[in-house]
């Protein structure tokens, strides 16, 4: 399969689709094999939550999270990407086997993170992103979400550049979700193409988000829970798929696999 799978290992209490569920090191490190076995070929492992409201963890707690699941992945195998916005967590993970840093931020929230992915020469994935988790739906306010987003990661792209970063290195990823309502995310997802017409390789994270679970739900109903969003998000995999993207983040990897083989299987009879 030519676009990747992702899976997600969330090494946190508070994460909105599984927090809790594998924060010791050795839940993680075995949920993360088993995605693996189930057709992953990168975990991205986070040690600090991203969702709407979340609160900032300390910068010694978020890398007692991660770095021992990383080493350990890595050691078992496993390709890994970080998730952080912190050059000094990105560093630490890179020395501890993480060969991707994965910024929600796209290198906004810490100034040292182009000179850190710079001297590692790791791929970068840069994402939309207008603030913290806290903020960041008072500023889900735009022209032409496509055309807004496209630009606004142009100018990351050019600034990182700038600062020593290899546009080799560059993975865009518009930030579903991200200062988005329902409706920016329906158009992001309908003009994949805008995106990929930037020339870099781009990696979709629509997984379990809420834009999802209110498919189907009378208009001011209660929206499915995460878990229920697989389906949803396999769906959202063959569009991805079909746009030729570079990647696919997802936490339920087998769903997204099958999702991708039906994909491929369209393309050898074309």
């Amino acid at each position: 399969m030519s676009t990747l799978v992702m899976g997600v290992v969330n090494v946190t209490p508070d994460s909105f689709s599984d927090g809790g569920m594998w924060f010791a090191p050795e839940d993680a490190v075995s949920h993360g094999m088993k995605l693996v076995e189930q057709g992953a070929d990168i975990l991205d492992v986070g040690g600090e939550s991203t969702r709407p409201g979340a609160e900032r963890v300390s910068e010694e707690e978020e890398l007692r999270r991660v770095i021992p699941v990383i080493r350990e992945l890595t050691h078992d195998g496993a390709r890994v990407s970080v998730d952080t916005m912190r050059a000094s967590v990105a560093a630490q993970a890179i020395e501890a086997g993480a060969s991707i840093v994965n910024d929600v931020s796209g290198g906004l929230a810490d100034p040292d993170m182009a000179r850190a992915v710079a001297s590692a020469g790791v791929p970068f994935v840069v994402m939309h992103w207008r603030g913290h988790s806290q903020v960041m739906q008072d500023h889900a306010s735009y022209g032409d979400v496509v055309a807004d987003v496209c630009r606004e990661l142009t100018e990351r792209m050019s600034d990182l550049c700038a600062r020593g970063v290899g546009r080799e290195q560059l993975i865009l990823d518009p930030g579903f979700g991200f200062a988005k309502l329902p409706e920016h995310n329906w158009s992001i997802l309908a003009h994949l193409d805008a995106l990929m017409a930037l020339g870099q390789p781009v990696l979709i994270g629509t997984s379990r988000k809420t834009f999802l679970g209110t498919l189907g739900v009378a208009q001011g109903g209660v929206a499915r829970p995460p878990a229920q969003r697989d389906a949803a998000t396999a769906a959202t995999t063959v569009i991805a798929g079909l746009a030729g993207v570079w990647g696919v983040r997802v936490h339920d990897v087998s769903s997204s696999v099958d999702a991708l083989r039906v994909v491929e299987a369209m393309g050898e009879t074309s």
